[in-house]
């Protein structure tokens, strides 16, 4: 049977479904990268950013399309991660815009949504690039409107073709993007966004079972905590104290019992107190709440059945344990920076230049724009500087700007760990906000970057053979080198970027090496280039074993 308007309920059912079959996916995804490195990966960015948005859909009333779109575009914005992510986000971000205060979707409002937003995102990338998930997404929605002009167009035949041209769109990626005809790969964003349509139109059509949020519970709980914890200024502001947890076994037929409605349920529990979650099942409904009288938790859920879980913590004795119950608040500083970088050496270098806040983060996790955010906010400044140090962590940076205004965030646009350490040497704390922005962004063009990591493929890239397991040497994110032996790889990577201007080189270590090791290339390095000093520092970062600059 065919839909010719789309409610709220049966969207958010599609919205869940393409969540969770990106889920499922995003390894396939993650496989599609066009460089051989353990990148962020955008599958993994990708699946987080959609099922922040997907969660934030579930959590609200679904009795709009338009509502529905509204929660979907606020999940996506502060959990996206990654370029890709932050492209998703802007995509429905226009999808929302486009189709506010309504009741449902026709098919020309379905197609209009998603062609709103292709032209927000395309706005949002500074030098938009063919062959990736822009392309995909505007071909898609292209081929929407046109088949919602059919005389018996329904919300179906829209996504049917969406889904049939933006493939043949996928498939013509590598045509685009030359990086990807070499490596014999469809751009991985675009691939990601199919996955998420096909999940629309199993949702849409019944040949997909509608994902259970039930294994999530955990992963909202938490998310919860976090984002409660963030609101309280002292202990005494905490107007509910205790964090209760209970999982009914429902549905036991026992005399006595009411019948469980999961809608009343949850309405009822939400009088008690607030940060309530429920989810549940055919035979067991979980609850998280925050609450003043535990025992009323308990008591209303043994109204349904057994009580197989109870859980009950002094949120009030937690808070004094973290923040001390006598501590206050110190005064904003005028300039603040909040950089990104992993390794607890790494971390110590950033707060030793003065880094207010460091965020955890690299190329194996990429932190969302509610991550930056939250970090900005926590920097105690009147203005606030964010370095990202990876090029796929720049885009949630600008994201989170722009939520808090240019006037109180500059980001500063670094995509390596050495010229976020240059960036940092530049900051004066008696120049202007533009001041500093302006000198910070120039020593970027200051530094030369490169670093050394591990192949996790067979491939070729940029004319170099790579097999996996062999050590790669890159140079501005660009690879150069690829050979069996690290001492070697590291080497000869340095010295396509010395020359006899050379003065430092900054050598940070990562998992797995020692400064011994480090020595040694130093001392053939210097052999070549005898004026060359060398610095080196402890890192600890995960997947780069060396990661260096050249000034």
């Amino acid at each position: 049977m065919n839909t010719y308007q789309l409610d709220g309920e049966k969207w958010a059912t599609m919205i869940a479904m393409g969540a969770e079959n990106l889920s499922k996916n995003a390894d396939f995804v993650d496989s599609l990268n066009v460089f051989p490195v353990p990148d962020g990966d955008t599958g993994t960015n990708m699946n987080l950013s959609m099922t922040s948005g997907a969660k934030e859909v579930s959590s609200n009333d679904k009795v709009s399309a338009g509502s529905v779109s509204a929660n979907l575009a606020k999940g996506l914005l502060m959990g996206a991660r990654g370029n890709s992510g932050v492209i998703l986000s802007q995509l429905f971000r226009g999808f929302s815009k486009a189709v506010e205060n309504k009741e449902s979707l026709s098919p020309a409002d379905f197609a209009k949504g998603f062609a709103k937003g292709v032209e927000t995102a395309y706005k949002a990338v500074m030098k938009p690039v063919e062959g990736t998930i822009l392309t995909v997404a505007r071909e898609s929605a292209k081929a929407g409107l046109q088949a919602s002009l059919e005389e018996e167009a329904s919300i179906e035949t829209v996504l049917a073709e969406m889904i049939e041209k933006g493939k043949i769109a996928l498939d013509n990626t590598p045509n685009l993007l030359p990086v990807l005809k070499e490596v014999g790969v469809v751009d991985s964003g675009g691939q990601g966004l199919m996955i998420i349509y096909e999940g629309f139109y199993g949702a849409l059509t019944g040949k997909m079972e509608v994902p259970d949020y039930m294994a999530s519970m955990n992963e909202l709980v938490n998310a919860e905590h976090h984002k409660h914890v963030q609101d309280f200024m002292s202990t005494e502001d905490i107007t509910y104290g205790y964090c209760t947890e209970i999982m009914v076994r429902i549905n036991e037929n026992k005399p006595g019992q009411k019948t469980f409605n999961e809608e009343e349920f949850r309405n009822h529990l939400s009088t008690m107190g607030d940060s309530l979650l429920v989810v549940s099942d055919d035979e067991v409904a979980k609850v998280h709440v925050h609450t003043e009288h535990p025992g009323d938790v308990f008591n209303y859920g043994q109204e349904f059945g057994s009580l197989i879980k109870m859980k009950v913590e002094n949120m009030r004795e937690q808070h004094d344990a973290i923040v001390g119950k006598s501590e206050t608040k110190a005064p904003k500083a005028p300039f603040g920076i909040v950089t990104v970088s992993a390794g607890d050496g790494m971390k110590a270098l950033f707060e030793s230049l003065g880094a207010a806040i460091v965020l955890s983060g690299g190329q194996t996790m990429n932190p969302s724009t509610e991550d930056i955010t939250k970090a900005i906010q926590s920097a105690n400044a009147e203005q606030v500087f964010v370095l990202p140090n990876n090029k796929n962590i720049l885009m949630a940076a600008e994201q989170a700007a722009s939520l808090l205004g240019e006037d109180v965030v500059q980001v500063i646009p670094t995509k390596t760990i050495p010229q976020g350490l240059a960036s940092m040497l530049a900051f004066q704390a008696d120049a202007s906000f533009s001041e500093n922005a302006e000198q910070m962004k120039a020593a970027i063009k200051d530094v030369a970057s490169g670093q050394v990591t591990t192949a996790v493929r067979d491939t070729t890239v940029s004319g170099v053979d790579i097999k996996k397991n062999d050590y790669i040497g890159m140079v501005e994110g660009d690879i150069k080198i690829s050979q069996t032996s690290l001492e070697d790889t590291t080497v000869e990577t340095l010295r396509l970027m010395l020359d006899e201007d050379s003065e430092i080189v900054t050598f940070i270590l990562g998992e797995g090496v020692t400064k011994e090791d480090a020595e040694k290339i130093e001392s053939r390095i210097t052999n070549d280039f005898s004026d060359v000093e060398f610095e080196i520092h402890e890192g600890g970062q995960p997947v780069y074993p060396y990661i260096f600059s050249v000034e």
